[in-house]
C-alpha cells in the first residue's frame, strides 16, 4: 500500500458506527445479521469505552477491536458466544472482572497485509497488563474448516493448522501472536456455516498479572542482593566471628539489600582451637557451634530487616555429619538446606554425608533455592528447583584453587541460562595455615543472569574483585524473568521435551 501518510490507533466513538457497518456489510454480505447494530455498539461504548478501539489510515477506518471484561470463573471453557455476551447485551461485562474477552476483531480487505491485526492484538495485550487482568480469552472462528469437515475432526483440523499442514487465515494469525488453543468450542457462533459453528477457544496469559491483595505489602519485583566475600582469619572465640558477621550484615543492609549471602564454611577458622585433633574430630567440634550460629543469624535477620543465607557449616544429626546452612528470614522464620553431593575430599577427610533433600523456599522476594558449592555442578538439582518456580539460586562455595573455583563459576552460570533464573555465588578468600585441610581459598563472587536482550550480553550482572575481602551489591528484576519465560529469544524451560525425558527426585 503506497502513499500512506498516517496510521493511528483511536478509541471508537458513536459516530464511528456507520463506518463499522459499511466495512462489515461488505465482508459478511452473505449473512442476515452482518454487522453490529447501533444499540449494541453504543452499549459496548457505554459499558467499557477503553476496550473499543479502531485503526484509521489517513482518516479512513481500516479496522477495529471490541472487548469486554468478565469474571471468567463464572463461565466454563465450553460457553457459547451468546452466553459470554449475554445475548449481545454485554451485561456480562464486569469492571471488577479478571479476564479481557475479545468480542470482535476486524480488518478491512483493502488494508490487509499491513499487520493492522497485530496492532489491535498488541493493544489488547497492553490493556490487559494495564488493568492487571489474568489474560485474554476469545473464540476464534475456523473459516476453512467446512472444506475438511468430512475427513477431519475440529481437533485434528486445529492440529494440522498448528503444524502448518493446513492454512487457516484466522487461526494461523492468532497462533503467530502468542495465543494458544485451550479447547474446541461446539455451537459457538450461531450461523457460522464456514466453521460448522465450531471455534477454537484461544487464550493469552498476562505474565505480569498479580492477584489483588488486601495486604499492605506486595511482593517486590526488583530484588537487591548483598554478597559477602569473606576473608578467613584466625579468631580468638566465636564472639569475634559474630562481630565480623554483624559488620557485614550491617554493611549490606545499609544499602537496603533484601538478601545477604555468606560463603560455605566461613566459620572454619574456629577449628584452629582443635588443630591438635584429627581433621574429622576437629570439624565435629566445630559442629557444636552451629546452633549458636543459627540463633545469631536469625537475630541479625530480624534486627537488620534482611533475609540471610548463612552459607554453610557442619551439623551432627544422629551421629552423622552434614554440611548445612539456614535461610533466616527477616520475619523470624528459619528453614534448613543441606549439601547433597559431598566432594571426595569432604568424604575422605571429614567423613561428611550427603543429604537427601533439595527444595525451594518461599520468601517475600520470590522463590529461591540454595545449592552448596559442589551441588551447583549437578544440573539435575537446578532443574528440579526451576520446575518448582525458583527465581534466584544462591550458591555459597569454598574453593582452594582457581580450577575448583572455575568449576563452580561456570556451572553456576550454566544454571542461570538453562533454568532462566538469577544465580548468586559467594566464597571465602585468603589463607588459613593453622587449620588442617583449610590452607588456601580462592574466590570471585558474582551474580549471573540468563543471556537474552533484557540481560547483560555475557550473562554477568556483577562480579567482585578476585581474592579480596569485600561486599558485592546487585539488583535483579524478577519481572524480566517472567518476560523471558514467555517471550524470550529462546525459552529453555518451556521448550523441554518432557514427552521424551523428565527429571524427578526419588521419594
Amino acid at each position: 500500500m503506497d502513499n500512506i501518510d498516517k496510521i493511528e490507533l483511536i478509541y471508537l466513538k458513536v459516530e464511528d458506527h456507520k463506518n463499522i457497518e459499511i466495512l462489515m456489510n461488505d465482508e459478511y454480505k452473505h449473512l442476515d445479521d452482518s454487522s453490529w447494530s447501533l444499540e449494541e455498539f453504543t452499549t459496548l461504548l457505554n459499558k467499557f469505552p477503553k476496550g473499543q478501539v479502531g485503526i484509521k489510515i489517513d482518516g479512513e477506518l481500516a479496522g477495529f477491536a471490541l472487548s469486554i471484561v468478565v469474571d471468567y470463573d463464572k463461565y466454563d471453557d465450553s460457553h457459547t458466544y451468546k452466553e459470554i455476551t449475554a445475548n449481545y447485551t454485554f451485561d456480562t461485562h464486569d469492571d471488577e472482572g479478571d479476564t479481557l474477552y475479545g468480542v470482535d476483531v476486524f480488518v478491512s480487505k483493502k488494508y490487509r497485509g499491513l499487520r493492522l491485526g497485530r496492532r489491535l492484538y498488541e493493544f489488547r495485550q497492553e490493556l490487559c497488563e494495564e488493568l492487571n487482568l489474568r489474560g485474554i480469552i476469545f473464540g476464534g472462528r475456523l473459516p476453512n474448516y467446512k472444506k475438511y469437515s468430512d475427513t477431519l475432526t475440529p481437533k485434528e483440523y486445529i492440529s494440522k493448522v498448528r503444524a502448518r499442514e493446513i492454512y487457516d487465515p484466522v487461526l494461523n494469525f492468532q497462533l503467530s501472536n502468542d495465543f494458544y488453543v485451550k479447547r474446541v468450542l461446539k455451537n459457538y457462533l450461531e450461523g457460522d456455516v464456514e466453521s460448522c459453528e465450531y471455534a477454537s477457544l484461544l487464550a493469552w496469559d498476562n505474565i505480569y498479572y498479580a492477584k489483588p491483595s488486601k495486604a499492605p505489602m506486595q511482593q517486590k519485583t526488583v530484588i537487591r542482593l548483598g554478597l559477602i566475600q569473606w576473608q578467613v582469619r584466625l579468631y580468638k572465640n566465636i564472639e569475634e566471628v559474630f562481630e565480623q558477621a554483624e559488620y557485614f550484615v550491617d554493611a549490606v543492609s545499609n544499602y537496603r539489600s533484601d538478601f545477604a549471602l555468606f560463603p560455605e564454611f566461613f566459620n572454619a577458622p574456629l577449628m584452629a582451637a582443635f588443630n591438635h585433633l584429627g581433621e574429622a574430630e576437629a570439624i565435629r567440634e566445630l559442629a557444636k557451634f552451629t546452633p549458636k550460629f543459627k540463633e545469631e543469624f536469625s537475630r541479625l535477620a530480624i534486627a537488620y530487616n534482611i533475609n540471610i543465607i548463612t552459607g554453610s557449616m557442619p551439623q551432627l544429626v544422629d551421629g552423622d555429619l552434614y554440611n548445612v546452612g539456614f535461610l533466616c528470614r527477616r520475619d523470624g522464620s528459619i528453614e534448613k538446606y543441606a549439601k547433597m553431593h559431598v566432594t571426595p575430599d569432604e568424604k575422605k577427610v571429614w567423613g561428611l554425608k550427603g543429604a537427601n533433600e533439595v527444595k525451594t523456599f518461599d520468601t517475600d522476594c520470590g522463590k529461591i533455592g540454595v545449592l552448596i558449592c559442589y551441588d551447583s555442578e549437578f544440573p539435575e538439582l537446578g532443574r528440579m528447583l526451576a520446575k518448582d518456580g525458583m527465581d534466584i539460586l544462591f550458591v555459597p562455595f569454598l574453593t582452594d584453587t582457581q580450577n575448583g573455583y572455575s568449576r563452580v563459576r561456570f556451572c553456576s552460570q550454566a544454571r542461570a541460562i538453562e533454568n532462566e533464573c538469577y544465580v548468586a555465588i559467594a566464597g571465602c578468600v585468603g589463607n588459613l595455615p593453622k587449620v588442617s585441610n583449610m590452607d588456601i581459598q580462592y574466590a570471585q563472587s558474582a551474580v549471573f543472569t540468563p543471556c537474552d536482550f533484557a540481560f547483560p550480553a555475557n550473562g554477568i550482572k556483577a562480579e567482585s574483585t578476585p581474592n579480596t575481602e569485600m561486599i558485592l551489591i546487585a539488583d535483579v528484576d524478577l519481572e524480566l524473568l517472567k518476560q523471558l519465560h514467555s517471550i524470550g529469544s529462546v525459552t529453555n524451560l518451556k521448550d523441554r521435551r518432557t514427552d521424551v525425558y523428565e527429571i524427578e527426585l526419588k521419594k
